[in-house]
């Protein structure tokens, strides 16, 4: 067991933090530039995580839970509090407790604990909330190619389904199609217009729910109880619409089989008429009508731009184009904020629900994905960016989100965040996966990052790969040297509560320490805290929320302008001598890191659609430090004959003509083949068997590509290519370009080089000594 820490940066707290000792005062937080943040996995599963079949102690005065730093005396059966020093007593069925008779939750290796809060035994209402349920939201604006393969995906995923899992189906183009599955006789349909907005309740009316609910309750009896209970009515539209999928497997399929595409017809010149946001609004009260509070998901499959109704993101002129970022910085796409103004009381409708949204956009043009952002985010749900219905990123990826066992995603419902923290620390924010519950408290920040001005969060859908950002600040009193010189450690404690799939409610308190350190008197110890990678991750969360929210903000200018800061605080150096300066080994890392997220996606749009930006950045704030370190800085691995394969410099140098490279960029994987790789490849030589060895080496990066590809979601792109083909783009844009047009004549032979006038990684560190020396 001894080595598996080292490997696991996250440990059993699955917390990681910028700075791991804490400055003690405001103004000497904000000379350290990069903000006090942790991101957080709440449910990230470790097999060290004992679970407790009994409820947990609270602080009556702050409500934190009893953990592993309380102080306990044993003679008086007391705990207290180490946030708020609140004594407390111990109830009855603790009176064994002694120094060698402790429960789990004060022993001091498990800093994270879960409690089992109810389950179907125990909690009337688990009955029915431990069924998942899948309302599956179908578009019909698409070529009969695209239709079949979407189709036989939606018919895997039902066959892949628990058996007591709901499903519900709706289709939509150009109208809005809800399928009475109940009614198995025949295909039963009603239809809503596409052109205008609908309430939940005119959803509820139309269909024909809560009508029988509402006649059940003056006569008690059965009904009330289940009313009361929150418990779906049987003669209400869960029976109709949504049922079971070992019920209705057979009635979809053949639903399915039956089904055509959108028959409305298309002028030429002009795009299909299709109200995605008509028909996410019918799901979202249609599933607000059966199962309020019950985990649920609408899983929409989108094949091109809305173009009717509310949440319209274009108009139907084929020769009029679809919003660039050009267009939103001028304020040219007219029909942008609106729509994102539909989906944010979508997406406010959908949490007070408890639903959730997942988003499997898949099209040449864009679809909407930066409008629909805000409601995916929100309410915790997955998204996943595709060309088409039949690439290995949509199929691969679909599949996994109903596969069960080790390789599930663990899809968990109706989960809360709660965060208490020591005195003097405020909560800024949280940038990811979820909506502020606007709870107030006294560690609420009057600076507000992400989702702000509360204690407590929403994550109507979380999994165990979920993550999320939080940023603290310090309370600006002067006088809080004071509480640092008696405890010289700061607490925080993370409470996630959550419904697992298997139906459980289950509550994980993670409870961490760290030292406040005088950094006025001595940087050291506040140096040795950094972690360079969970910085780098920060900072590009920080500068994408920036972009979206603050008009004209200039990304590469405030990242250079903090790095130069950063150095000149943290680096050694004479004044105004740029050959003096050097960099703590706790920071050598941070400027390429810095240098490589100038280049990203994530900061320089161009060339990419608003859509795949927003992807790109949803992605970025809800995967976990590692994962969002390689987005940013993509790693690369070197095969060649005569070496194992090892780590290679992101560099234009690391090209060879008899190597293969190995690029994970998280979104795609690239294998590189050298030129004389690809020649000796495309002569046959690895059929022969005297050339063993070089059919080895072949294959070698292809296994390591498919155990990336096995572990990822969403399932990242896979490109093949050859030195000097038009897909080695995909590598090139990613290295730094040390050989450029301008420099060729030093290179080595059979190396590579990028027509660029991007300035290189030496370039961009010989101006930051420079500027980060100026007195």
């Amino acid at each position: 067991m001894s080595e598996i820490p080292n490997t696991d940066p996250e440990g059993i707290d699955s917390v990681r933090m910028t700075w791991n000792n804490w400055p003690r005062t405001k103004v000497e937080a904000s000379k350290c530039v990069i903000p006090l943040a942790a991101s957080i996995s709440p449910i990230r599963p470790n097999p060290e995580i004992p679970t407790l079949p009994y409820l947990p102690l609270r602080c009556k005065t702050c409500t934190s839970i009893m953990n592993c730093f309380s102080r306990v005396d044993f003679t008086a059966k007391i705990w207290i509090c180490p946030f708020c020093y609140q004594r407390n007593h111990f109830p009855p069925h603790y009176s064994m407790i002694s120094e060698t008779n402790l429960p789990a939750e004060l022993y001091s290796q498990y800093t994270t604990i879960e409690y089992t809060l109810g389950d179907k035994n125990h909690n009337p209402v688990g009955e029915f909330d431990s069924k998942s349920v899948f309302l599956f939201v179908l578009d019909t604006c698409m070529i009969e190619e695209e239709f079949e393969y979407v189709k036989s995906e939606v018919k895997r995923a039902i066959g892949l389904l628990p058996e007591n899992a709901m499903v519900g189906f709706v289709s939509f183009g150009t109208q809005v199609q809800v399928h009475e599955l109940g009614f198995s006789d025949m295909s039963k349909v009603y239809v809503f217009r596409g052109t205008k907005e609908i309430s939940k309740d005119q959803v509820m009316e139309q269909l024909g729910i809560g009508v029988a609910v509402r006649r059940n309750i003056p006569g008690g009896g059965v009904g009330a109880y289940q009313q009361q209970k929150g418990m779906p009515m049987q003669n209400s539209g869960v029976t109709r619409f949504l049922l079971p999928a070992s019920d209705c497997e057979f009635t979809l399929n053949s639903l399915l089989d039956e089904l055509q595409t959108d028959q409305w017809p298309v002028a030429p010149g002009t795009r299909a008429s299709r109200c995605t946001g008509v028909a996410l609004s019918v799901a979202a009260g249609l599933l607000g009508g059966c199962l309020p509070g019950t985990g649920a998901r609408i899983v929409a499959l989108v094949g091109g731009p809305c173009t009717e109704g509310p949440g319209t993101i274009i108009s139907k002129d084929l020769s009029d184009p679809v919003r660039s970022h050009k267009d939103l910085d001028k304020d040219a796409a007219p029909y942008f904020k609106k729509a994102v103004k539909f989906y944010d009381n979508l997406a406010k409708q959908l949490v007070s629900q408890g639903h959730v949204l997942d988003l499997f956009a898949s099209a040449l043009d864009q679809v909407g994905v930066a409008e629909m952002k805000v409601a995916v985010e929100r309410t915790g749900g997955l998204v996943v960016l595709s060309e088409s219905f039949g690439h290995s990123v949509f199929k691969d990826s679909f599949k996994r989100v109903f596969e069960n066992g080790e390789h599930s995603l663990g899809l968990c419902f109706n989960g809360t965040l709660e965060i208490n923290c020591s005195k003097d620390i405020k909560i800024q924010g949280i940038i990811g996966p979820c909506t502020s519950m606007e709870k107030k408290g006294p560690s609420v920040s009057d600076t507000v990052i992400g989702e702000g001005n509360t204690t407590a969060w929403k994550m109507c859908g979380l999994d165990k790969s979920t993550c999320l950002t939080v940023f603290f600040d310090l309370s600006s009193s002067e006088k809080s040297n004071a509480p640092g010189a008696a405890n010289p450690q700061l607490y925080l404690q993370f409470l996630t509560s959550y419904q697992n799939p298997e139906g459980l409610m289950l509550l994980r308190v993670t409870t961490v320490t760290r030292r406040w350190v005088d950094s006025a008197v001595n940087s050291e110890e506040l140096v040795q805290g950094f972690d360079q990678e969970a910085a780098a991750v920060v900072m590009a969360r920080l500068t994408s929320l920036k972009m979206e929210s603050e008009e004209g903000f200039d990304a590469t200018r405030w990242l250079d302008r903090n790095l130069i800061r950063l150095c000149s605080r943290f680096g050694e150096y004479r004044k105004d001598d740029p050959t003096s300066f050097t960099l703590n080994s706790f920071f050598s890392f941070f400027p390429q890191f810095m240098f490589n997220l100038r280049r990203s996606q994530f900061v320089q749009v161009f060339n990419n659609s608003p859509d795949e930006t927003a992807y790109f950045r949803m992605l970025l704030n809800r995967e976990n430090v590692t994962n969002a370190a390689v987005m940013i800085q993509p790693s690369l691995i070197s095969y060649s004959f005569n070496s194992l394969p090892q780590p290679a410099l992101l560099d234009v140098a690391s090209i060879g003509a008899d190597r293969i490279l190995l690029l994970d960029s998280y979104f795609s994987v690239v294998i590189f083949h050298g030129m004389t790789i690809a020649q000796w490849r495309n002569l046959g030589y690895q059929n022969q068997p005297e050339h063993q060895a070089f059919a080895q080496l072949l294959q070698a990066p292809k296994e390591d590509a498919q155990m990336i590809i096995h572990d990822r979601f969403p399932v990242p792109r896979l490109v093949v290519c050859d030195q000097h083909g038009s897909q080695a783009r995909f590598l090139l844009a990613k290295l730094n370009p040390s050989a450029t047009y301008n420099n060729a004549n030093e290179m080595a032979a059979g190396s590579d080089v990028i027509f660029t006038d991007d300035v290189s990684l030496q370039v961009f560190f010989e101006h930051l000594q420079r500027l980060a020396v100026q007195s």
